[in-house]
């Protein structure tokens, strides 16, 4: 072991002297490794913070909420298809919230785009949701200041509001907003509370919102809209049995025939998740293949540059041999040699690599992470491609005669 360590210790030491006496050949036999590690760690580190974006938002969709709407949130080219359907209606809440034995909360609701203005200050394309007094129990959305809408709000179609963070902030600035009238479209309504800051989910502000009841909503602006129902299940563990539930009061409510496919759907955050991870999926192999082809290059001029080598030194290789050194000594030489060299790019890749990340996870929907994984992996391939392509010029040195080497001129 310790006749082992010796050799090794040497042989990277001659491979590191080697590779400082031609200093530009070893740059340009390393850019292919270099290309290729700074292509994989690069990629992967963006997607990885990505990932990590993409989930904390997907979540805040709720793990444990079923969403009853008229379109499926990946539809394709089938969009023409579901626009024929019949509208979600109060008719299909009313059922689920009588029938479905799986559901803690039913929260029908629908919204739109309006102008909300108070005194001089407009607020264009804000989003208007109109929903029941439960919403904030589907959705886990609660007041900072004020209160929600109740459920006299809803019976009695009060004119109130409650909104979010950045409307209270760019309408009232410094003032209390509380009690005071703003006008949504052409309609006004008192705000009675101010929503916690929600953030974004997948690129939609819900800190840019109004919250008017359901029943006003529908009596101002009309109730022919579809509706969306939250149906929110006493356990996430419990989805797939409560969508069968659904499934069945909805085809019974909308009088759908046994042989035809239901005129609904019933979207999850998990069909985000498969949907994004098939994205990604397409990523990943466009990145490896990338990469793998510019390491397998960077491995031929490897070995290029290393059966070169070979050549060069063969009276070295002959004065080593006749001192004693074994072909295994010659063997690890070489094989040391195309590994550090090979080492050597994969370590300049990582650091590009995760420069790059940074640099585009400065974007705003990006976020790059440096994963132990990736750098795992930009070292894993780069020594075993090292290795790969020293076997066969270490081989070839181990094999020389001593004396026709030592004749080499």
């Amino acid at each position: 072991m310790v006749r082992f360590a010796t050799a090794l210790w040497d042989s990277a030491r001659m491979a590191v002297l080697a590779l400082w006496a031609h200093k530009m050949r070893a740059f340009l036999t390393v850019l292919g490794i270099i290309i290729g590690v700074t292509t994989i760690t690069g990629i992967v580190s963006v997607i990885q913070g990505l990932n990590k974006a993409v989930y904390s938002q997907i979540a805040g969709l709720g793990a444990d909420l079923l969403y009853v709407q008229k379109f499926p949130w990946v539809s394709g080219r089938e969009f023409y298809k579901y626009r024929n359907r019949k509208n979600i209606t109060a008719k299909e809440a009313d059922a689920l919230k009588r029938f479905c034995t799986l559901a803690t909360v039913v929260s029908p609701m629908t919204g739109t785009r309006r102008t909300v203005k108070y005194g001089s200050t407009k607020l264009s394309n804000v989003t208007i949701y109109a929903v029941e007094a439960n919403y904030k129990d589907a959705a886990n959305v609660l007041p900072e200041f004020g209160r929600f809408i109740t459920e006299t709000d809803v019976e009695r179609r009060h004119a109130v509001c409650v909104i979010g963070q950045e409307v209270a902030a760019k309408l009232f600035d410094r003032v209390d907003p509380i009690g005071r009238k703003i006008t949504v479209g052409d309609y006004k309504f008192t705000v009675v509370g101010v929503l916690e800051k929600q953030g974004e989910v997948l690129g939609r502000n819900n800190d840019i919102v109004v919250m008017v009841p359901l029943s006003i909503f529908q009596k101002l602006y009309g109730s022919r809209r579809s509706l969306t129902i939250l149906v929110k299940v006493v356990d996430a563990s419990r989805l797939a049995d409560a969508e069968d539930e659904i499934i069945g009061i909805l085809r019974r409510v909308r009088q759908v025939p046994p042989d035809k496919e239901n005129d609904f759907a019933i979207n999850r955050q998990d069909i985000l998740e498969n949907l994004y991870k098939n994205l990604t999926r397409v990523l990943y192999a466009v990145a490896f293949g990338i990469g793998a082809l510019s390491l397998l290059v960077g491995g031929i001029g490897i070995m290029n540059i290393m059966l070169v080598s070979v050549t060069e030194r063969t009276r070295e290789i002959g004065i080593r041999k006749a001192v004693g050194a074994r072909r295994s000594d010659v063997m690890l030489q070489f094989l040391v040699e195309s590994v550090v060299i090979s080492a050597l790019g994969g370590l300049i890749g990582l650091g590009l690599g995760f420069g790059v990340g940074m640099i585009l996870g400065r974007l705003p929907v990006l976020e790059a992470t440096i994963a132990p994984s990736a750098v795992l992996l930009g070292l894993g391939f780069s020594c075993g491609v090292g290795m790969f392509a020293g076997l066969y010029p270490a081989w070839k040195a181990s094999r020389l005669d001593p004396i026709v080497a030592l004749r080499y001129e």
